[in-house]
C-alpha cells in the first residue's frame, strides 16, 4: 500500500463506518487513553494506528500531514474529514456518548484555548506518564480494532 488510492481503498474496505484514532504509540498517558476509549466505545465507532506504525504513516500522508511533525491525537473519519488536538479530544468523548459526551461542552472554548491546555499536556506527557521502547502489541481480543 503505497499509493494514496491504494490507501484509500484499503480504508474504505476496512473502516467502513469506522473513525481512526491516531495515537502516540509508546506513549504510556496515550496507551491508558486507547485502552479507555476500547472499553467505553459502546456503539464500536473506533479503530487504532500508532502514528508510529507503517499505517499510522501512510494514514498522516494520505491526509496531507508531515508524519515527522504529527505528534498529536487525530482523529480521522476516511473520506470526510479529520481533527487533531483538542478538537479530536472532544469529538472522541462525544462519540463515546452517555456522560462522556457531555464533555463536548467544552467545544464552547476557542480552540486556540483548548489546543494550548492540549499542548502543555502534550509537552509533559512523558515526563509525568513514561513511555515504552516500543508500540505496545493489541491482544489477540483487541486485535481487530487495531489497522495494521
Amino acid at each position: 500500500m503505497n499509493t494514496p488510492s491504494e490507501i484509500a481503498s484499503y480504508l474504505a474496505i476496512t473502516t467502513k463506518g469506522k473513525k481512526i484514532i491516531l495515537f502516540d504509540g509508546v506513549c504510556n498517558l496515550c496507551n491508558s487513553a486507547v485502552q479507555f476509549i476500547i472499553k467505553h466505545d459502546k456503539k464500536d465507532v473506533f479503530r487504532f494506528a500508532a502514528i508510529e506504525s507503517d499505517i499510522g504513516q501512510q494514514i498522516l500522508q494520505h491526509i496531507g500531514m508531515d508524519p515527522k511533525k504529527s505528534d498529536s491525537v487525530i482523529l480521522y473519519e476516511p473520506g470526510i474529514a479529520y481533527s487533531c488536538k483538542s478538537e479530536a479530544v472532544l469529538e472522541i468523548v462525544q462519540d463515546l456518548g452517555s456522560f462522556y459526551s457531555l464533555l463536548s461542552v467544552f467545544k464552547i472554548f476557542p480552540t486556540v484555548f483548548s489546543d494550548s491546555i492540549y499542548d502543555y499536556v502534550a509537552k509533559n506527557r512523558y515526563h509525568w506518564y513514561g513511555k515504552k521502547e516500543h508500540c505496545l502489541l493489541p491482544t489477540a481480543e483487541l486485535e481487530s480494532k487495531f489497522l495494521q
